[in-house]
């Protein structure tokens, strides 16, 4: 027979289904159903808007941190610098009332965002001009930012001018057509992060600069400025989060994003995101918001575990997320 007669069938390729991308969400269904399992009130339309609104602060900082850490960095210091944040957006609130009034919330929250970006350009600067490990340097911010909180607040609380609190709660506990505004914020924010990574020019170094550096730099990048750059959005995300966590207590203390460190990178590494860097989920990071605070619900709920054992139900998440991602990288 010849060659020539024979046809060659054609080569059918199949999409994998990217199992890694979708573990997330495959856990935070079965946690879900868990849940459901264990109250019969934990699917009720009040207890789970009342968990996705509380897991809005986690979600907005993770956002910021996806981009660090895709870029090869790490912020310790997120929950001391949204304690810090928080309490000069208060102060700086409080001396606007006289003048303002009720606009003072707006001049409150634009000073939020500016003393957020400045601690992200901070710990940016350190890290990259004096070429110091970003563990050290945000371990030393995370120090040095609570400090001052506790230095502002005298040891005590900084609330907000009592004139200002109705007017500013409908921030934390009011919604649009359903849905609370630090939801809608957040999707903002979840939305801009993930076309500024996915989309962009900028998004794409972000990830060269921490899949490697040596490379990226020979491909014109400069890492340096791109890594400063996240700091300065993980800045930014940390006073969004603070513009609606305000509201929610009325009040900064010394307490106030504690152990949010954890939970933000903990949020991120269960996302998908590589801790070395060179691998980012946006929606993964949410996702893994939503699983810590799910699992806190839970807890609270059931009789199961103490809820005084949340944060080390947290600590071991993360340490199984990275014994996962070792063993998966390692095939």
């Amino acid at each position: 027979m010849s060659t020539a007669n024979i046809t060659e069938a054609p080569e059918i390729r199949t999409r994998r289904i990217p199992w890694s991308e979708m573990a997330p969400f495959i856990a935070l269904a079965i946690i879900l159903v868990l849940g459901a399992t264990l109250n019969s009130n934990f699917l009720s339309s009040n207890n789970l808007l009342n968990v996705i609104t509380r897991s809005s602060f986690i979600a907005i900082i993770a956002v910021g941190a996806t981009f660090i850490i895709a870029s090869g960095g790490l912020d310790l210091s997120v929950g001391s610098m949204m304690a810090f944040v928080t309490g000069i957006m208060i102060l700086s609130m409080n001396a606007l009332v006289p003048v303002l009034g009720n606009w003072a919330i707006l001049g409150g929250a634009g000073v939020a965002l500016v003393v957020g970006a400045l601690c992200g350009l901070f710990n940016g600067l350190i890290i990259t001009v004096g070429r110091i490990e970003p563990f050290i340097v945000t371990l030393g911010t995370m120090g040095i930012f609570r400090a001052f909180i506790i230095f502002l607040s005298d040891g005590g609380s900084l609330p907000i001018d009592r004139s200002l609190r109705a007017a500013y709660r409908p921030v934390y506990f009011g919604d649009f057509m359903g849905v609370p505004y630090p939801v809608l914020m957040t999707l903002v924010v979840i939305v801009f992060g993930a076309f500024l990574l996915y989309r962009t020019k900028f998004g794409r170094r972000v990830t060269a600069s921490g899949s490697n550096e040596d490379v990226a730099r020979f491909s014109g990048v400069h890492v340096g400025r791109i890594r400063t750059t996240t700091y300065v959005i993980q800045g930014v995300c940390v006073g969004i989060a603070a513009i609606c966590y305000v509201p929610r207590l009325g009040a900064a203390t010394p307490t106030t994003g504690q152990l949010w460190e954890l939970q933000v990178i903990t949020a991120v590494v269960i996302g998908g995101t590589l801790l070395r860097g060179g691998k980012a989920r946006i929606w993964g990071s949410v996702a893994g918001a939503l699983i810590l605070e799910v699992i806190a619900n839970v807890m609270v709920l059931s009789d199961l575990v103490s809820e005084y054992l949340v944060a080390a139900v947290q600590g071991a998440i993360i340490i199984i997320a990275m014994l996962a991602h070792r063993f998966t990288n390692a095939r």
